[in-house]
């Protein structure tokens, strides 16, 4: 059952990669050099790149929600990481560049991501304990990510440039780890054939969160690069799922001395990568402009001295 979990979260990733893709040449195709307000976000209803980039999140999150009845939520959730290296080279495309023309300093930081969340992962396959979400977790869980969610956004608007970008996609991510708990509970119920007992409370939380996080989500778009947003989402959402699966689900109980200092390492190694992306950036390192092509895509813009 892991292995099939893990073939479906993997899937997943791919799909949220694509539609991050999709909706960020959406919000800057609509937005232009317009805040990304209540009459912004109703026209991206209407804009069909937008919507493909949607059916393909929600592809890839009714997959991810299959995976979690499957397996443990420390071994699915930081699989999301595959989304990033995808992303990154279809920005790349949309910049004109080729996989060989990347800054150094952009592909080391995606490598450092990926290594680091794909070797946590392999530790947690081997000493992750499956266990089951109980309404009290559950409760607990909300409690703690609705005050993070509130502070992260009041450092969003607070904030400028690439930390706006990665305080909006960290406020989506946290968002979207308490989903994944939420939705392992109700997968359980689901796949044990207990319909019935499924808290509707617990499917209003879903939603809630889904909402907010969204809402998020696309701020981070309009904030900064789709490669940026993907990397914050594929290491705090896994990090938040992890910790509320290691803090209240106890499912880390087996897991010896060793393994959580390397599952640290692992950590820190993913989190510094997302830092090193936003620093080194092409898109946030003032070498030139952006402007967005009539397909939605992003095109560098550098400028002439024409004296």
């Amino acid at each position: 059952m892991t292995m099939i979990a893990v073939l479906l979260a993997a899937v997943a990733a791919l799909g949220n990669a694509f539609g991050a893709h999709l909706q960020h040449g959406a919000v800057h195709a609509t937005i232009s050099d317009r805040k990304l307000g209540v009459r912004s976000q109703l026209r991206l209803v209407g804009n069909s790149r937008w919507l493909l980039g949607l059916i393909c999140l929600g592809g890839g999150t009714v997959l991810h929600a299959l995976s979690l009845g499957l397996a443990p939520l420390t071994v699915v959730q930081p699989l999301g990481v595959l989304a990033l290296p995808l992303t990154v080279l279809l920005k790349s495309r949309d910049s004109g560049l080729g996989p060989g023309r990347l800054p150094r300093s952009s592909m080391l930081a995606a490598l450092a991501i990926t290594a680091g969340v794909s070797a946590f992962v392999f530790l947690a396959v081997r000493s992750a304990t499956p266990t089951s979400v109980s309404p009290q977790a559950a409760g607990t869980a909300i409690e703690l990510v609705t005050v993070a969610v509130l502070t992260i956004g009041l450092i969003g608007l607070l904030t400028s440039g690439s930390m706006r970008c990665i305080a909006y996609a960290s406020g989506c991510a946290v968002a979207y780890g308490l989903v994944s708990l939420l939705l392992r509970a109700v997968s359980q119920q689901v796949t044990s054939g207990q319909l019935a007992e499924i808290e509707l409370w617990l499917l209003l939380g879903m939603g809630v969160s889904v909402l907010i996080g969204g809402w998020l989500l696309q701020h981070a778009y309009a904030s900064g690069p789709p490669d940026l947003v993907v990397a914050c989402l594929t290491v705090i959402d896994p990090l938040v799922a992890v910790g509320l699966g290691i803090g209240l689900l106890g499912e880390a109980d087996a897991v010896g001395p060793w393994t959580a200092v390397a599952e640290g390492v692992c950590a820190a190694v993913a989190c510094a990568g997302v830092f090193a992306l936003a620093r080194y950036h092409p898109d946030n390192r003032g070498s030139g402009a952006h402007t967005v092509a009539p397909d939605g895509s992003d095109r560098r813009v550098t400028s002439v001295d024409s004296s």
